[in-house]
């Protein structure tokens, strides 16, 4: 079916690694039967996508035969789509040694989130395009933490090694606290001795749509309307080896493309 085992109930699983075992322990025949449904469900949903059906009403549909969560819907929002969407976002990623002495725009809060949420080992799903995404909808409640901390850290360090030119973090002015976490990434950028700078705005988007250089983002309207884009976060969570709770809704005849 593709998916671990610890990720029969994905939205439910706690987040403290030390308890992956009692839940795997926990598993009941009705996860097994509900994540079988999950999967049918993901298959449907991609099949009614391929043939041009549109995507919110598809979901609703989909979800409503297999009596699915409002959380379980949204894991399919963010992992299953069309096969020539998956295939035109494959193209545009690259992989990361690419980014060495080139301008990079980082979609700050996209993948800072993203990254938190791998180390705090909740759910993260690969989708069908390719990308590690967060599928705890938490960007509009976003509160920084030591978790958070620790976050930023690995990416300055990811950063540090590849050595893009130069790189621009762009933050949701509208999310709380967005000014003071631009300013330590300003002061962290500095003290790496990355050229770069890092700033709160209201749409950042607007920015980083149409930026000459390669983004960092998992956000879908982002990346179809670029040319060159890394999975940053998905990317620095496999080199920490924080993908336990990765979950991959694998489709019939296997991938399109590669990871």
């Amino acid at each position: 079916m593709g998916y671990n085992i610890a990720h029969i109930s994905p939205l439910t699983l706690p987040s403290p690694p030390r308890e992956r075992e009692r839940v795997r322990a926990s598993l009941t025949a009705d996860d097994m039967l509900k994540f079988k449904d999950l999967q049918k469900a993901a298959e449907d949903f991609r099949y009614l996508l391929n043939r041009g059906y549109p995507r919110k009403a598809t979901l609703e549909l989909v979800g409503n035969r297999y009596g699915l969560t409002s959380d379980e819907r949204h894991l399919l929002h963010r992992g299953i789509f069309s096969n020539s969407d998956s295939r035109s976002r494959r193209k545009k990623k690259i992989s990361t040694e690419r980014i060495r002495d080139k301008d990079l725009a980082i979609d700050g809060h996209n993948v800072l989130i993203t990254v938190q949420a791998g180390l705090s080992g909740r759910p993260l799903i690969l989708g069908d395009d390719g990308f590690v995404r967060d599928i705890s909808g938490l960007s509009g409640n976003f509160k920084k933490t030591e978790i958070t901390e620790k976050a930023l850290h690995l990416i300055i360090r990811f950063l540090k090694k590849w050595r893009p030119r130069k790189t621009l973090f762009l933050f949701d002015a509208p999310i709380s606290m967005s000014g003071e976490l631009a300013q330590e990434v300003r002061n962290q950028l500095k003290r790496a001795n990355l050229p770069g700078d890092a700033m709160a705005v209201k749409v950042p988007e607007k920015i980083l749509i149409g930026f000459p250089g390669v983004i960092a983002t998992s956000d879908t309207a982002i990346i179809d309307q670029s040319r060159k884009v890394l999975d940053l976060a998905g990317d620095v969570l496999k080199k920490k080896s924080k993908l336990e709770f990765l979950i991959r809704l694998k489709r019939k005849g296997g991938p399109v493309g590669k990871r």
